[in-house]
């Protein structure tokens, strides 16, 4: 039996046990099968000779965003609207075969969008290229699932349980577990609350499946047996998600405010062009980008070239504004000035530690290096000998 079909067996013994205070320790033994059968499913074959075909583009720009979606809802002609790359549009199915990626210009900034061919349901299994579609989403930024607004809610549902199923995490937050493999010492379980969806004796269940006899366990919010099952496995990924309702020019209105009031959704039209600056800017907000401005001594700040940072991708920091410039940097910081809405006044000196905002302008002060070596008065602090004998300048021999 192939781990497809065991997977659709215990699904199909979970569907059939009534859920109660009885089964829920049968019931959370199941998951931890059901996520380390998933995990295999998504490792390579054994004895697989170099990488599989996959259609990975390179890395460009301040972040990456990738559209996912079923076949025909419009992803094709959204990238093409939004950053003027040409990707084929038709009106069949699977017009897009391989990933076209994009750029859009937006607040300075450049942004890689990645159109990614359609996905169907049981692509978590392999279906359609499901794996390399799922695969090059995650090492996106964030995620736009694009919908069609006249088809049923059920294909939102189903993208999501495809992306779930293969460790994909939207618009959810790490759980605040802490969870730690020991040598020995047996499994030490802690909680800071009352837990109501899982107990010691469920915990202990689990970690068994999964073969773990020495561990720390700490629960700091009352956690579901989910949470617990995505903090042992240690490979999920948490994601930001824009629901993208395309095709609105072909419902009532009604419906149009329904959906746009929808938390983490976006309605657009690319038939209409409808709607666009929206979406930009809740694409700009998820990201979470900030544009920090250099200002050399003495002269006006440069607002053309903005350094950009962002919490996903290194930090905010003036310590992560001088390593993106140079690595060696830090070391020749004395202190930095810093104008914008970070700062308590202008200017304000500021640390390593100083959390940067957005269109904020940075100068650097570094250093001065002391050409006499260093010591004040008639006294130095130093020679100015070498430092090892090899180096020193030998004396000639004498004349015998």
């Amino acid at each position: 039996m192939g781990i497809v079909e065991k997977i659709k067996e215990i699904e199909a013994e979970m569907a059939r046990t009534q859920k109660n205070k009885a089964t829920e320790y049968h019931l959370g033994q199941l998951k931890a099968k059901i996520a380390k059968l998933r995990t295999q499913l998504l490792e390579p074959p054994k004895g697989s000779s170099g990488a599989g075909e996959g259609f990975e583009v390179t890395k460009f720009g301040h972040g990456r965003v990738a559209l996912i979606g079923f076949p025909s809802v419009g992803k094709s002609t959204l990238l093409t609207m939004l950053t003027g790359t040409r990707s084929e549009a038709a009106s069949y199915e699977f017009t897009t075969l391989t990933c076209i990626p994009g750029i859009i210009h937006y607040n300075d900034t450049k942004i890689q969008l990645l159109d990614l061919p359609g996905i169907i349901e049981g692509a978590s299994e392999g279906k359609g290229r499901g794996r390399q579609v799922i695969a090059v989403s995650k090492s996106s930024d964030i995620v736009l699932m694009v919908l069609d607004a006249s088809k049923s809610e059920g294909h939102r549902q189903i993208l999501t349980k495809e992306l779930e199923a293969v460790g994909l995490r939207l618009n959810k937050r790490p759980p605040q577990i802490y969870f730690k493999k020991k040598k020995t010492g047996g499994i030490s379980f802690n909680s800071t609350l009352q837990l109501t969806h899982v107990d010691e004796k469920l915990c202990y269940q689990i970690l068994h499946e999964y073969k773990i006899h020495n561990a720390e366990l700490l629960f700091r919010e009352d956690a579901t047996v989910d949470d617990l099952i995505d903090v042992i496995e240690g490979n999920r990924k948490y994601m930001k998600c824009i629901y993208v309702y395309n095709k609105i020019d072909v419902i009532g209105i009604d419906d149009v405010d329904y959906l746009a009031r929808q938390p983490n959704s976006v309605v657009i039209s690319c038939n209409l062009k409808l709607n666009f600056d929206r979406l930009l800017a809740s694409v700009w907000e998820a990201m979470g980008l900030v544009r920090v401005y250099t200002k050399p001594q003495g002269q006006q700040p440069d607002f053309t070239d903005p350094v950009v940072l962002s919490l996903d991708r290194g930090g905010c920091t003036v310590e992560d504004f001088c390593n993106h410039i140079h690595r060696s940097l830090v070391k020749d910081v004395k202190y930095v000035l810093v104008w914008g809405v970070s700062a308590r006044h202008f200017p304000q000196h500021c640390g390593l530690s100083h959390v940067l905002q957005d269109e904020d302008v940075v100068q650097i002060v570094k250093k001065k290096e002391r050409e006499d070596g260093g010591g004040k008065g008639r006294f130095k602090s130093h020679s100015n000998a070498p430092a090892r004998i090899s180096d020193r300048e030998k004396k000639a021999p004498l004349k015998q």
